[in-house]
């Protein structure tokens, strides 16, 4: 492996060759009239140096107002005095900022060498610029665009060397770079670019009096820029409290299941099991991307209304009489939990009635065949088969086979949808029967891309379901007269 610090001195060693040889270049390849009139030039050094007082500084990197006037010297004058605008720009920003010798070197380099071959780009498309006054409009739009092709040209270069440095420097990915700084910084840095092409084209037609209109132009533009950048800062100010609070709400919930399969250690495994079986039942009955992720987050839920249960419920071989109120009354006080969290509602009803049946016998309200939501039927079917083929202290488990079997008697008997129950064994008899067993609960739940996800702005035009607010408490709808129902 090489040794970084023999790196970094090469590193020097190549930039400060590269910078020489550019001097050279320009020493070899400038003409006289490219530093006349010497108040243009003088002008547009000023306008670099004092650009470095209208930098702006974003979390991406800094957006320099400099570059307008080596933009101005790359169409007006000459990749020379280009050059040269840049590195009077660097001295002013290092010097402010004292930085140290490399990153003195760095910025000389990205900067001078960059607007060197800008205007080297410009020289070649469009001749010597250098004394031009007057174009048509025909030629003025073709030569604007060439200074713009060199103002991506600067651009780019300048990025690579910069990149290369923080690369070597602080071993910062290129990739990573132009993903967080680069492209973040570009928008604001063509517009420099394009003001600065703006004013160039404007000279050749009125004098140098239109370049003194740079000097408020900048001032608008870093005022503008500044208003915007402070948007954005609350905005991310903003986000940021949002998900430490829905971090927080759909923690304690986490927390709640974890208390709960601290006490009943088949809670947890049980929870991951039946949100894979349920998901993948969802995808083969057609639900949409949203319908199966509340779906998913429902069977990861579905239990938490057990955390109020005494031990000795939920440890029960078999619930007595005088507990059954107790089990009959988990999937509401569930629902009321997953109720509080904004865009769970329903994920709060599919809890809220997954011990319905189809034939009306089920609980808490009695629902009769497709009035109960198609997430609580998928839900039921999901939890039962998990059940009945999980190892558990009082019973032993069926074999899938068997479970099967079951689920099929059990919609004779009116417990289940038959054609989810049909789906489901399809998906079973295809992707394995304990495919679902085969995850954990922490990684069905992901936290942190929840927290993201419901953290995140979401647009009113593009409001569905599933993203009304969460419930204060569950509507249960009335009971149907006459039908009792088994725990």
């Amino acid at each position: 492996m090489p040794d970084p610090k023999l790196t970094k001195r090469l590193f020097w060693v190549a930039e400060f060759l590269l910078l020489a040889g550019t001097g050279v270049a320009a020493a070899w390849l400038s003409h006289p009239e490219e530093w006349h009139p010497l108040a243009l030039v003088g002008l547009l050094l000023v306008i670099a140096i004092g650009g470095e007082w209208f930098t702006v500084e974003t979390s991406s990197g800094i957006l320099s107002a400099s570059l307008g006037a080596m933009v101005l010297a790359m169409g007006l004058l000459g990749p020379a005095p280009a050059a040269a605008c840049g590195i009077a720009a660097m001295v002013a920003h290092s010097a402010i900022g004292r930085r140290s010798p490399a990153q003195w070197l760095n910025n000389f380099v990205a900067f001078g060498v960059a607007a060197f071959a800008g205007g080297l780009v410009v020289r070649a498309l469009a001749g010597n610029v250098a004394g031009v006054h007057s174009q048509d409009p025909a030629q003025s739009i073709i030569f604007g665009l060439i200074v713009l092709g060199a103002v991506v040209v600067l651009l780019a270069l300048n990025f690579v060397l910069c990149a290369l440095d923080t690369q070597v420097e602080q071993s910062y990915a290129l990739t990573r770079q132009v993903r967080e700084l680069f492209l973040p910084l570009l928008p604001g840095e063509l517009a420099v670019g394009v003001i600065a092409t703006i004013l160039m084209l404007a000279y050749q037609s009125v004098g140098p009096p239109i370049l003194f209109a740079a000097i408020p132009v900048l001032l608008i533009f870093r005022h503008l820029t500044v208003a915007l950048l402070r948007s954005e800062d609350r905005a991310d100010q903003l986000e940021a409290r949002s998900r430490q609070l829905v971090g927080l709400q759909l923690g304690v919930l986490r927390t709640l299941v974890r208390a709960l399969d601290s006490r009943d250690k088949t809670i947890g495994q049980h929870a991951a099991a039946v949100a894979r079986y349920a998901k993948a039942l969802a995808i083969e009955v057609g639900c949409s991307e949203l319908d199966q992720e509340m779906v998913h987050t429902a069977s990861l839920l579905h239990d938490i209304g057990k955390f109020a249960w005494p031990d000795r419920v939920l440890h029960a071989d078999v619930v007595k009489d005088e507990d059954l109120a107790i089990v009959k009354d988990h999937p509401q006080e569930g629902a009321i939990l997953v109720g509080t969290l904004d865009g769970y509602g329903d994920v709060a009803d599919a809890i809220l009635y997954h011990h319905e049946r189809i034939d009306g016998s089920g609980y808490p309200a009695g629902l009769i065949g497709k009035e109960i939501p198609l997430a609580s039927r998928i839900l039921a079917i999901c939890s039962t088969y998990d059940t009945m083929t999980t190892s558990h202290t009082y019973q032993s488990p069926m074999t899938p086979q068997e479970a099967m079997a079951e689920l099929r008697h059990a919609v004779g008997a009116g417990q289940f949808d038959p054609e989810l129950v049909e789906s489901f064994i399809a998906v079973l008899e295809r992707d394995g029967p304990t495919f679902g067993r085969e995850t954990d609960y922490e990684t069905e739940l992901d936290f942190e891309r929840r927290v993201r996800e419901m953290a995140a702005p979401r647009s009113l035009d593009h409001t569905t379901r599933s993203q009304r607010p969460g419930l204060s408490r569950p509507h249960i709808r009335a009971r149907r007269p006459g039908v009792s129902s088994g725990p």
